[in-house]
């Protein structure tokens, strides 16, 4: 291609580009697609390695983006995504991703540790993450969540890779201490098995 007719191709996807995109920007649901690849459609992840996002507190998922986009909180790919959005776009996304209902995928569980994993939900779990996990406030739902991306939240949890709230950590302390380390397991097990 002669190099006059690549940048009159350039110039003319960048003009329909603009005028689809209007003089606003990128709508909410526009930007919310560029999820879809880790976090599903509409945020409903189908990938063990990915959080379901959809249903989030709209707070919580602000606060999380702009712990990445700040360096405050670390990841491999999230970090220098979060960067690529305005504020106000991060907020836009936040309103789109709590309107969208979760999707559940199916995931083997071991049944007795779920079982133990329920007991202590209810006990050190509940009263923040509501509903069996499902209605948490100000954070994001566990229940139907990926059971290895649950493992490696809490690990980042459990080794300071990613700050606890003053409350959970008690509660988590507590429960490790009198239930020992296979507590995380159970509990996990129990969120993985609500399906």
């Amino acid at each position: 291609m002669k190099k006059q007719s690549l940048w009159a191709t350039l110039a003319l996807g960048a003009a329909i580009s603009a005028s689809a995109l209007g003089a606003e920007g990128p709508t909410a649901e526009m930007l919310a697609y560029t999820c879809a690849g880790c976090h599903g459609t509409d945020g409903s992840s189908v990938g063990p390695s990915s959080p379901s996002i959809a249903g989030l507190d709209p707070a919580y998922f602000t606060d999380n983006m702009m712990a990445y986009k700040k360096g405050e909180r670390t990841s491999t790919i999230m970090m220098r995504i979060a960067k690529g959005y305005s504020d106000e776009q991060i907020e836009q996304m936040a309103k789109f991703f709590a309107a969208q209902k979760v999707m559940v995928s199916a995931q083997k569980f071991d049944a007795g540790k779920a079982e133990k994993g329920k007991a202590l939900h209810e006990e050190y779990c509940e009263k923040c993450h509501e509903d069996g996990g499902r209605n948490p406030e100000g954070s994001g739902p566990l229940a139907g969540q990926w059971m290895p991306y649950l493992h490696e939240a809490m690990n980042e949890f459990l080794t300071d890779g990613r700050v606890q709230p003053k409350k959970m950590k008690r509660k988590v302390e507590a429960m490790i201490k009198k239930n020992g380390d296979g507590a995380v397991d159970d509990l996990v097990n129990y969120y993985g098995s609500q399906q």
